[in-house]
């Protein structure tokens, strides 16, 4: 019996300031849980919280303990500071819309 061939999966994690994408090299069957320790995140992010995080594999949620497949690309999901409605609700009460410079308070744009 042969050993099954590793697999290539990407982890990204972003923050406004600062993001990181790795790509690892791992043994079939690997969880999405394993695949984000192996990629150095929490130490390269101290606030990171792995417990209360959500996960995606190309936009589409799911769990830790999700096997991968070659060619995930593994997201790792922060908080929202607003809800994306209601700031286009506040947004369109003062006639602006969320496109173009200067719409966020931290736009320099």
């Amino acid at each position: 019996m042969g050993h099954a061939e590793p697999i290539r999966v990407e982890v990204v994690y972003a923050l406004p300031g600062r993001q990181k994408l790795t790509v690892l090299s791992l043994p079939a069957g690997t969880t999405l849980a394993a695949a984000i320790e192996l990629s150095g995140i929490a130490a390269d992010f101290p606030d990171f919280d792995a417990v209360s995080a959500e996960f995606a594999i190309w936009g589409k949620l799911t769990g830790p303990d999700r096997q991968l497949a070659d060619g995930d690309r593994v997201e790792i999901l922060r908080k929202l500071k607003i809800d994306p409605r209601l700031s286009r609700r506040e947004l369109a009460k003062e006639g602006q819309y969320m496109s173009g410079p200067g719409v966020f308070p931290d736009d320099s744009g």
